[in-house]
């Protein structure tokens, strides 16, 4: 295949590792370049190959095809660069989407890029960008949280890290934690707080809700078949007023007084009891002002 390198001490022998996009669900949105890079490249790597291989036939591409996931990627890295460095032409796809969006890839992109090997992306399909096109939700501004912790104790500190974030928060979901993740959302953003969720996008059972937390809790639970499938979630950022005023001004005097006899943990949980801070909330400015 054709190389491209910015990079004036490659020469065009070099191999290209390229990144490529696949389907989330319907196999029609696979684009013609990234047929034509898996069918001329000498090696294809995947997150699960049982799952990339119906893809590849579907296509006719025969291809090697090779494992690569979250405990074999570093080890992986010495053999991507030797086989780049014999002019060989790599592809990396994940189970679905675009690959190192909540999937393995970034530590084997980020070394082979320090040792100035060509990497090209060839763009397609994420669930991320699909959901908040259709979300209704603003999309000038967001983050992409992935997927919240599995535990409900670390899943609210998470959330309560977001609490006043005003731009629009992205998360991933599956099935079996769909519903506790819902619920988590509105014990920490409260009920009315605007959210999308867009089920089996692009499948055959594809739907997208709109409401507020407590509306889609609702929607959760009156049908099971609402609870199944792959999710993405899009909520609206908080709007309320985020400028350190009032309560929070009082807070932070209140800890530069306690950090000076308090550990810090301590400290902040004082704080946080008689202010309108979250434990959270109270713990980093605590940190903060210690720094001073």
């Amino acid at each position: 295949m054709q190389t491209h390198s910015s990079d004036s001490h490659h020469s065009s022998q070099m191999g290209t590792l390229y990144i490529v996009a696949t389907p989330i669900g319907n196999l029609s949105d696979m684009s013609f370049r990234a047929v034509e890079t898996l069918s001329a490249v000498d090696r294809i790597y995947a997150e699960d190959t049982r799952n990339s291989v119906k893809l590849l036939q579907h296509y006719e591409i025969s291809n090697k095809l090779v494992a690569l996931h979250d405990h074999n990627e570093e080890q992986k890295i010495n053999e991507f660069a030797l086989l780049l460095a014999e002019g060989k032409d790599l592809a990396l796809i994940s189970d679905a989407g675009t690959p190192l969006i909540s999937d393995p890839g970034y530590k084997l992109v980020r070394e082979l890029g320090k040792q100035h090997f060509n990497i090209m992306t060839i763009p397609g399909p994420s669930a991320m960008i699909a959901a908040l096109s259709i979300a209704g939700i603003a999309t000038d501004k967001f983050t992409f949280e992935g997927f919240l912790p599995a535990k409900k104790g670390v899943r609210l500190q998470s959330l309560e890290l977001n609490l006043k974030q005003p731009y629009t928060q992205v998360y991933y979901e599956s099935s079996h934690r769909i519903v506790a993740s819902v619920e988590a959302m509105i014990e920490v953003m409260g009920d009315d707080r605007e959210i999308a969720l867009a089920r089996e996008l692009t499948k055959l059972f594809e739907q997208i809700f709109r409401g507020t937390l407590k509306q889609l809790h609702e929607w959760l639970l009156a049908d099971i078949n609402h609870q199944k499938g792959e999710f993405v979630l899009v909520m609206a950022g908080y709007q309320g007023d985020t400028s350190l005023t009032g309560s929070a001004m009082d807070s932070e005097q209140l800890l530069k007084i306690l950090i000076k006899e308090l550990p810090v943990k301590q400290a902040a949980s004082i704080a946080a009891k008689v202010s309108g801070l979250s434990k959270n909330e109270a713990y980093k400015l605590a940190l903060t002002l210690r720094k001073l």
